[in-house]
């Protein structure tokens, strides 16, 4: 399976102002991204009661992922401005994902950040490609899951994907049973639990 090299930016501020910021990220983004090369895709994420804005581009190379940052940093922020109060961009590596998920705006996405000794990742690579992701994608009204890694740092974002709110909604306890077997296999600490609206998805054409 293929590694896809994952920028992430989680954006936090008043939810009173994340529509237009939205409105203008939709507007622009697919442009801004599709001018660089290596870009693979990007998916726009929001949960608009706290006032969250989650967003990841995916590129074929660190080199190309780092050299669009570059490029695009300075728009991204001014984009960004009238909502953000915080800011965080991450780097991370897509080792396990569902091959060519259909995705659309109205699904929800159910993410989870996990660490562990940096010398476990790749038996926590191993366990969700062997037995987290067949289940998550096994769950009624799954889209795809994906594990995204820090290895170095031994950190994982794992991402589930959903076909609506409802279907989320009823995974919870299920997943939840997924992600405790898997724990008691593994010495591992899970720091946050969040879900997300998809605002956009876009993947180039050819």
């Amino acid at each position: 399976m293929q590694t896809w090299y994952l920028r992430t930016l989680y954006v936090t501020g008043d939810p009173a102002k994340l529509d237009g910021v939205l409105d203008a990220l939709r507007g622009e983004a697919p442009g801004l991204l599709s001018q660089n090369p290596g870009y693979h895709r990007f998916g726009l994420f929001a949960d608009r009661e706290i006032g969250k804005i989650l967003m990841g581009s995916w590129w074929e190379s660190e080199s190309a992922r780092a050299e669009s940052d570059t490029r695009l940093r300075e728009r991204r922020l001014e984009l960004l401005a009238p909502f953000a109060d915080t800011v965080t961009a991450d780097d991370w590596e897509a080792v396990s994902y569902t091959p060519a998920p259909t995705v659309a705006p109205g699904m929800w996405m159910r993410t989870a950040y996990v660490e562990f000794a940096p010398s476990d990742a790749a038996a926590f690579r191993q366990m969700f490609e062997e037995r987290g992701r067949p289940q998550l994608e096994a769950l009624d009204g799954a889209v795809s899951a994906t594990l995204f890694l820090q290895a170095a740092e031994g950190r994982a974002h794992v991402g589930a994907m959903f076909r609506d709110k409802g279907t989320l909604a009823a995974s919870r306890g299920p997943q939840s049973a997924i992600r405790g077997a898997a724990f008691k296999n593994m010495d591992a600490r899970l720091r946050s639990l969040e879900e997300f609206e998809l605002i956009m998805a876009h993947r180039p054409e050819g």
